[in-house]
Formats: C-alpha cells, structure tokens, sequence
C-alpha cells in the first residue's frame, strides 16, 4: 500500500505523541527507582531526578528483609490468587445461562447485576451485611462481597452470545451437559476475554485496601496496600531496628523502594496477557 505524504507525516505525527505519551507515564517510576537505589545524603538533598548516584541496594534490602512488608505480600499474593480463580469462576457459571436465549427470567436477572453498576447498598449497610455473617477480620471479607463484577459478566455474557448455537446442540445430541458444554467448548473458545477479565479481577484485587479499612482490624491480615499507605503517611513505620541497612538509606528512598516491590508483580503479568486484551474487549463488547 503507498501512503501520501500527509498520510506518513500524520503516522509519525502518532508515533512521536504516543511515545511522549508513554514516556511521561514511565517517569514518575524512573524517579522512584532513582531515589530507591540513590544514597541518603542525595536524597535528603532533593538533588535525584531521573538517574541514582552513589547507586546502593540497601533499601531494597530494608524492604524484602521487613517482615511486615512479607506478611502483607503475602496476604495480597493470596487475596489476588484466590479471589480473581473465584470471580472469574462465578462469572463463567454466571455469563453462560445469561447468554442463552430461552433461559428463563434472563432479562430480569441481567437487568439486576446492571442496576448494581448505578446503585448500591452504600457502605454502612454493607458493613453490617459482613459483619452480621461473621466476616470482618477474616481474609475472605476482601474477596466475596467484591466476587463479581457487573460488567465483567456482562463482557462475557457477550462474548458467549457471539459462539453458535450449533455447537451447544451438537454437544448436547452426544449428551454433554450443560456444565461440560460451558467448560469444554465455551471456556477454550473464550481464552482472549477470559484473559481480560483475570486481568480486570487481579489488578482489581492487588489494588483493593478500602476493604480492608473498613473490615480488619488485625494487622496480621492487612494487605500490601494498606502497608504501603501506612509507611507514606507516618514516617515512624519505617523501622529503624536494622540501623545496618539503613546507614545509607533514607526513609525516602525506602518508601520509593516499598512502592517500586508493590508495583513490580502486577506489571509483570501485563506482557503475558497484552495480546488479549484488544481481541477479547472488543469482540466481547460488539457481539449481542
């Protein structure tokens, strides 16, 4: 295909903005990892921009070695493992009768998971729902009242509405149930927005800590988040027990260092499952 001039000037024109774009993006994590890996007296000074000097490891070092940092790792390891297997489990066995046409009241119960999206429960009531089923101070109480998403179910519901109806009567003549169908045809053929929406559900969970404010009180079982929000706000959280690797950090460069070991594990999972995001959020949007 030939492009005109004004084509190519308008493509690269995209190029440099989208790049620009991208690169202010990064820059706020370029200067955390500068002052995470800078000495104190740089930081201290505010003299760290972009680029570490006197370039040390000590506050990562405070940082995985700290074992409140890995208690609460750890809980959010858990809490975005479990939760987002059973969010998109519940979401499956949810999307699948939803998107059949002869299910019974399917419109009624599709117009109640929407209704959520606008209107809920408030805080308050959903504090004595959870507390009332003995829930508060247990680490499910960040994982089942957020268990669905509406408009992930909704994304699927679509998606599935998009596979032939041929394959479910076919299925069904060799006699497949319904439950075999779901997980042996529409599960493989739904890979691109099943990858979504994991995504969606983990980067949802990892992020959580309003939950946790409002049902925990137990530091054993706080997540990463509500750490990483306690060490920002009070300075007195930085422990100053381990004097050896704090000689050249300062409590700067360790909260930057907490925020960069937060960040880094959820980034990691977005190269795996890039390639489907555009696939499965389109085709499962467009498809009624």
């Amino acid at each position: 295909m030939i492009y005109s001039k004004g084509e190519k000037f308008f493509g690269w024109l995209n190029y440099m903005c989208l790049s620009l774009l991208g690169l202010s993006m990064l820059l706020p994590f370029i200067h955390l990892l500068a002052k995470a890996l800078s000495d104190e007296s740089y930081v201290l000074a505010h003299e760290i921009t972009f680029w570490p000097k006197e370039m040390h490891f000590d506050s990562f070092a405070y940082v995985l070695n700290n074992q409140q940092f890995i208690k609460t790792f750890g809980n959010s390891v858990f809490i975005t493992l479990v939760g987002t297997l059973l969010s998109l489990l519940i979401t499956l066995l949810a999307a699948y009768p939803l998107s059949k046409v002869g299910f019974p009241g399917r419109r009624f119960i599709l117009f109640l998971y929407v209704l959520t999206m606008f209107f809920s429960g408030g805080i308050i009531p959903t504090y004595l729902v959870v507390k009332g089923i003995g829930m508060t101070n247990t680490i499910w109480s960040m994982i089942i009242p957020t268990l669905v998403a509406p408009f992930n179910l909704i994304l699927m519901r679509s998606f599935f509405m998009g596979i032939p109806d041929a394959l479910d009567e076919s299925a069904k003549i060799d006699g497949a149930s319904n439950t075999r169908i779901l997980f042996s045809i529409y599960v493989p053929l739904s890979m691109s927005s099943i990858a979504t929406i994991s995504m969606f559900y983990a980067v949802g969970y990892w992020n959580n800590f309003f939950s946790a404010m409002l049902y925990i009180t137990d530091r054993n079982l706080m997540p990463l988040q509500v750490y990483l929000m306690s060490i920002i706000q009070d300075e007195n959280n930085i422990s100053m027990s381990n004097v050896e690797a704090l000689m050249n950090s300062a409590p700067e460069s360790i909260r930057a260092a907490t925020i960069i070991a937060a960040v880094v594990p959820i980034l990691l999972i977005y190269p795996f499952l890039q390639k489907y995001f555009v696939k499965g959020a389109l085709v499962g949007a467009v498809k009624e």
